[in-house]
Parts: C-alpha cells; sequence; structure tokens
C-alpha cells in the first residue's frame, strides 16, 4: 500500500478505532526490544476532556494539573479529550493518548540481559517526566485555547461520543473521568441559560428531554469528578450563582451520569476540593 493509499485508509477509519490503536508516550520495553515481556498495565484509565467554551481561571488550571500529576501512576492509560461544539474548526478531538509502563519484576527481570535491564530502568525512571511534558503541553494548549465566544456547548453529545469511544477500548477495568467545563449546556437539544443567565433547572423535564434526543452516553463504570462547575462568561448577566441554582444543576448532572453508567464523585463550583479516586 503506497502513502497516499495507506491516508486515504487511516481517514476512512473510524473515530473510535483511531482512538483504541494510539499511544503518544513510547513504551521503554518496546525501545529496549524487550515486548514481549512487557508486564500488563494496572487497568486504570485517566480520561479528562476539557471544555474550550470557557476560559479557566489561572487557580483552577494549576489545581486541574495538580489532580492529573496526583492520580496518575505507572501502568495508567491517560487521554485527553477537547470540546466546543460541531462549528467549522470546533469539535471533539482526541489531544493525548498513552500508557505508562509498569516496572519489571521477579524472575522475568533476573533473566533480562544486564545491559538491557539498564537501559529499561533508566528508561523507565523518565517517563513520568516524559508523560508530563507530552500530555502537559496538550493539556495547558487545551486550556489556553478555550475561547468564550463560541455560541454553543454540547457536554452531553461529546460525552456520548467519548462514551463510544471507550466501549471499543480493550483492557480497562477502572475508569475515573475528569471533565474541567461550566456544565452549562448551551445547545440545539436544550440550554441551560434563559434571558442571558443561567436558569434553573427543572431537573425531570431536562432529563426526559436528554432521553429523548438520544444524549445518554455509556461511560463503562467511570467515576466522574468535575472542575469548573458554575463558571460563567463575560457575556452572562447576574454573575452571582445561588446556591439553589447550583444545587439543580449539580443535580442533574448527578442523575445524568447515573444514566449514562457512571457516578458523579466530585463536583467542583468551581474548585474540586476532593482529590481523584
Amino acid at each position: 500500500m503506497n502513502a497516499a493509499k495507506a491516508l486515504i485508509f487511516l481517514l476512512t477509519l473510524p473515530f473510535t478505532v483511531l482512538a483504541s490503536e494510539r499511544n503518544d508516550l513510547q513504551s521503554c520495553y518496546d525501545r529496549g526490544g524487550l515486548t514481549a515481556i512487557k508486564p500488563a498495565g494496572t487497568g486504570r484509565e485517566l480520561v479528562v476532556i476539557i471544555d474550550q467554551t470557557i476560559p479557566m481561571p489561572e487557580d483552577l488550571q494549576r489545581g486541574s494539573w495538580a489532580h492529573v500529576d496526583r492520580f496518575v501512576q505507572a501502568g495508567d492509560r491517560v487521554k485527553l479529550y477537547t470540546f466546543s461544539a460541531f462549528l467549522p474548526g470546533e469539535y471533539l478531538r482526541l489531544a493525548y493518548a498513552g500508557e505508562l509502563d509498569m516496572p519489571l519484576e521477579g524472575e522475568v527481570r533476573d533473566d533480562v540481559n544486564m545491559r538491557k535491564l539498564r537501559s529499561l530502568d533508566q528508561c523507565l525512571a523518565t517517563q513520568k517526566k516524559a508523560f508530563q511534558a507530552g500530555f502537559g503541553k496538550q493539556f495547558v494548549k487545551g486550556l489556553r485555547d478555550a475561547r468564550q465566544d463560541i455560541p454553543k456547548s454540547e457536554i452531553m453529545n461529546s460525552l456520548r461520543k467519548v462514551g463510544e469511544d471507550m466501549h471499543r477500548e480493550q483492557g480497562v477495568n477502572d475508569r475515573v473521568v475528569y471533565l474541567i467545563s461550566d456544565m452549562l449546556e448551551h445547545s440545539d437539544y436544550t440550554s441551560f441559560y434563559a434571558s442571558n443567565q443561567i436558569k434553573q433547572l427543572n431537573i425531570t423535564n431536562e432529563l426526559k428531554l436528554a432521553e429523548s434526543k438520544g444524549l445518554f452516553a455509556d461511560l463503562q463504570g467511570s467515576r466522574v469528578y468535575v472542575s469548573g462547575a458554575g463558571l460563567v462568561t463575560d457575556s452572562v448577566k447576574h454573575a452571582y450563582r445561588s446556591g439553589k441554582t447550583m444545587d439543580a444543576l449539580g443535580q442533574f448532572w448527578s442523575q445524568y451520569l447515573n444514566a449514562s453508567n457512571a457516578t458523579l464523585e466530585g463536583f467542583g463550583t468551581p474548585s474540586l476540593s476532593t482529590d481523584l479516586r
């Protein structure tokens, strides 16, 4: 297959297939010619999703990175998505996908050539920094590229698409989703705004609407954490959000996620006060 035909073939593959094959962090075992003895990963996956319709304050950006950095361990898979609305140049993107290696232990380690073992250990010792650099670059870009002039925010549809990706992935039995978003849906399906301000949600009606439009996702039993809930752009009147309004927003998303095979474990309004677990 020549290069042109290969490119056409790749472009015709579904998004989910491309996502499942991608690894932006080179395995130390593959690099050292030790693929055959590479240990299985932890089975954990962190899926970070950045909503680019609302710029996040600097302190929330730093806090969000700290949550990710504390969570990720050797053997974990990590993905980073960005989304806004399905407009020209604005759509759900898989910005990063990588898996950290597990260290080699036991009798298998004892059987490895000393030179290769030394090279492997050196690579493993620096892999977390390589992850921080590669993932971190895309993470910062995703946050810094956020714009408040995008007229739509399709949160539920984006979660549905991410769930489709998860469904096709093998070898993951423990998922955490970290969603950095104002959680204010504003799409052709529904809007959490009225008269240019956050509206008081009728949770039952909004859930029925989501069901009727096929907007529930299948997030494969994920535990979901949110940072940034309730943040508003400069154009929104009455920047103050009452406790009643924020409680309703959290209750909607908790019930939406329950219907989407997930649980809401932390809802930062806007700062997330609990660690990812």
